[in-house]
């Protein structure tokens, strides 16, 4: 079904963010740059007379943003053979990066969690990562059920229908931070964290590509305008050949960068907490309510994590609302609020959706089931506004985006993670591809690469959430019997079941990393016959890839 609905909606978003065929440097963009980064730097003065002693630091890489996906590509990168060896800095002034938080298993979970899909899981385990992540609380889950505030339809998901042991993990934010943080301090990587703010950020337009001893940064690479200059809240001032922005939906990066972006906001918050069941619950939930979808995600030892959607005068209600009402709430709302349960079974032959049944059987795994209900509130209620932001371009010369700071997604799917953790780690394989044939890492033509990758994939799962937003936001009776239809299709039809859950939103990002990391390395460092040939990434077939 979701094929079905990307190549629909798709080609609309298509048009909305259209890859723009223009450079962002051009000249009268260069010439607006220069003009804003002299009015906090006098950026000419400050490259011709820069001495390398004093507060100024030379780095290859600088990641802005010190987040789950920024610590991901880090990661990433301090343990992959080519990348390894990078001096990085990473700036973030978040005090889980100044003093790691002590995570204790008898703690309730906190409410910030992300479902890991298990290509996500993949990434981590290449890393080394996951092996942190299972010394704390997380929680697998191989069955899903969602069903429609309407009664008319319903659909259940198993990872036995594909051959998988799971469908995901729930994890809790900072147990994937400071997991992917353990990892990278167990490593000999040459990262400094800067607990700090960026800014301003200035870029020193330069029409030649300039391969640079990734190393050995030396004082003519400054002022031959190899390097952004990054100035920092507490005075500091460092360069680097790629500033990485991962600075989330509010990106500094971005801004001064200068991406425009695309995007609405949703007339809809997400109020999220930790609740706790009298049983183990190891299925994921979702249920369409008029206002938005409600989802219970298991969390592990009888908690479960609650994502509920819905306008934001309910939800200023919602948060503030009696612990016991608000458990009620939760109850009804996952049981017979809003309308019945939907049947176990496909009405009859003369029922409409008969047609879709054939001679299948319902099975006891199939039929309807009811979510466990809900006994206690178990954290504090948080509300966020929900929009859809997708940047115009994420790359430009020394300058990429990652995560949130190039698309944000609605959180129906828990998709918005994954995607960026999808950026992270593909960033991380492209700069080691530049660095295999000897590419500047900060060169327009290499992060385009990187860009025309990960476009289609955000792009497609962006078109999908926001047309399952739009298509369950109305309640229409023909269109309450087209949503059944694909309810029951998505149930009752095995081969659509199979593609459902077997939907990768990483595309080709999965398949480039199916091999492991020594694995691509060798390969990449074979090819060195014809270096020109290799370093000539045109961005001609980039632009190409989207019309």
């Amino acid at each position: 079904m979701n094929r079905v609905i990307a190549r629909k909606v798709v080609p609309t978003y298509h048009q909305i963010f259209k890859l723009s065929r223009k450079q962002f440097c051009s000249d009268e963009a260069a010439k607006s740059s220069a003009a804003a980064a002299s009015s906090q730097f006098n950026q000419q003065e400050s490259d011709a007379n820069l001495s390398l002693t004093g507060n100024v630091q030379p780095y290859d890489i600088a990641i802005v943003g010190g987040g789950m996906v920024g610590m991901a590509l880090a990661c990433s990168l301090a343990t992959t053979p080519l990348t390894k060896h990078l001096r990085v800095a990473i700036i973030d002034s978040s005090p889980a990066l100044a003093n790691k938080p002590c995570i204790k298993r008898e703690d309730p979970p906190d409410p910030r969690v992300s479902t890991v899909t298990p290509a996500t899981i993949s990434f981590f385990k290449d890393t080394g990562a996951w092996q942190y992540v299972q010394q704390h609380r997380h929680a697998y889950f191989d069955k899903m059920q969602v069903w429609d505030y309407t009664s008319l339809g319903y659909t259940k998901y198993d990872a036995r229908d594909v051959d998988k042991e799971v469908l995901g993990c729930v994890v809790e934010n900072k147990v994937l931070h400071s997991s992917l943080l353990s990892r990278i301090e167990d490593t000999d990587f040459q990262k400094t964290i800067y607990h700090s703010r960026l800014t301003s950020m200035s870029l020193n337009p330069s029409s030649s590509s300039i391969v640079v001893d990734s190393t050995a940064p030396t004082e003519a690479s400054y002022a031959r305008g190899s390097l952004a200059k990054l100035g920092l809240s507490d005075g500091n001032s460092l360069y680097a050949k790629l500033v990485v922005g991962s600075d989330g939906g509010k990106s500094q990066v971005r801004e001064l960068a200068g991406f425009k972006t695309t995007g609405w906001k949703y007339s809809q918050n997400a109020v999220i907490c930790t609740v706790e069941h009298s049983v183990e619950n190891y299925c994921a939930w979702q249920r369409f309510l008029p206002a938005g979808p409600i989802a219970l995600l298991p969390i592990g030892d009888k908690f479960s994590n609650i994502v509920w959607t819905m306008n934001p005068e309910e939800s200023s209600d919602f948060k503030s609302v009696k612990e016991d009402d608000f458990v009620k709430a939760v109850n009804h709302a996952l049981d017979y609020g809003y309308g019945g349960h939907p049947k176990s079974s496909l009405p009859g032959s003369a029922g409409m959706f008969s047609w879709l049944r054939g001679n299948v059987t319902i099975s006891a795994n199939e039929s309807f089931e009811i979510p466990p209900k809900v006994v206690k509130l178990a954290s504090e209620r948080m509300a966020f506004p929900l929009s859809l932001m997708h940047a115009n371009e994420y790359a430009s010369k020394r300058v990429v985006l990652i995560g949130d700071a190039a698309h944000t997604v609605h959180p129906l799917a828990g998709q918005g993670v994954n995607l960026g953790f999808g950026d992270a780690f593909a960033l991380s394989r492209i700069i080691a591809e530049g660095i295999a044939v000897g590419m500047d890492i900060g060169e327009v033509s290499l992060l385009k690469k990187y860009e025309a990758e990960r476009k289609l994939a955000n792009m497609t799962m962006m078109a999908i959430l926001d047309g399952f937003q739009k298509a369950y936001s109305i309640d229409f009776g023909p269109l309450n019997i087209l949503r059944a239809a694909a309810f029951h299709g998505a149930h009752f039809i095995s081969p659509l079941k199979r593609s459902i859950i077997s939907f990768d939103p990483h595309g080709m990002i999965s398949a480039g990393l199916s091999k492991s990391k020594h694995e691509v390395t060798d390969k990449l460092t074979d090819q060195t016959s014809d270096q020109e040939s290799n370093t000539r990434i045109s961005s001609t077939s980039v632009l190409s890839f989207y019309n």
